[in-house]
């Protein structure tokens, strides 16, 4: 760390979780987010220019749009005048709320919370997923279907990939088509993780491809 990011870092007035309220703002003034820094974030945001949070429902630090592509190229930070909160002036690339919207605060007073037929953009039910699936690989149990497709092996891996695509296929037209598809992608995460490969880096070469 160098001793600039230290400097800054030891400056703040860390809540007694060790944790700071970060305010995202994009370069023309909107304000985007309200998320939460420990110094690891903090540190990892002003070394790598992009900004990193602390998830308090998770327990982890984590990039913002580490799986949706959206992330925030960090311009400056600036502490406020007591110490005990960050602003994030940033470049958003794509929306910053997982809802689709571009700021996080869309709504008056008294609007619903979700709008009917809302989309969650955020992709947070296949990154809880995949951390299900590392951690059926990581520690198995005997009672898990994960686990038991990981002790037979990548080609029993791949075999049901395939079943399951075919499935798909065939079910294309009728009203399961939903559920066939849950389980292709189900498989594919399970294949992903057999290989050592991230679901962010899936989402990083879809990103690449749009370019």
């Amino acid at each position: 760390m160098s001793d600039e990011n230290r400097e800054i870092i030891d400056s703040v007035d860390w809540d007694e979780t060790g944790l700071v309220p970060a305010i995202a703002q994009d370069v023309g003034g909107q304000v985007l987010t309200l998320a939460y820094m420990d110094s690891e974030a903090l540190e990892q945001t002003l070394s790598t220019g992009f900004a990193h949070y602390f998830s308090r429902s998770k327990g982890r630090i984590r990039k913002k749009g580490e799986v949706s592509g959206n992330v925030q190229v960090v311009e400056d930070v600036k502490l406020d005048c007591d110490g005990d909160a960050l602003l994030v002036r940033v470049n958003q690339q794509g929306p910053a709320c997982h809802t689709g919207k571009n700021s996080c605060f869309y709504r008056s007073i008294g609007e619903p919370e979700v709008e009917e037929g809302g989309i969650d953009y955020s992709l947070n039910v296949l990154k809880e997923l995949e951390e299900v699936i590392r951690d059926r690989r990581e520690n198995p149990r005997q009672d898990s279907y994960t686990s038991e497709l990981f002790a037979r092996g990548i080609e029993e891996i791949n075999k049901k990939l395939g079943e399951e695509a075919i499935e798909a296929i065939v079910a294309a037209e009728d009203d399961n088509f939903v559920d066939e598809a849950a389980d292709l992608v189900y498989h594919l995460l399970v294949l992903l993780r057999e290989r050592g490969i991230e679901l962010g880096d899936v989402m990083n070469e879809l990103g690449r491809r749009r370019k």
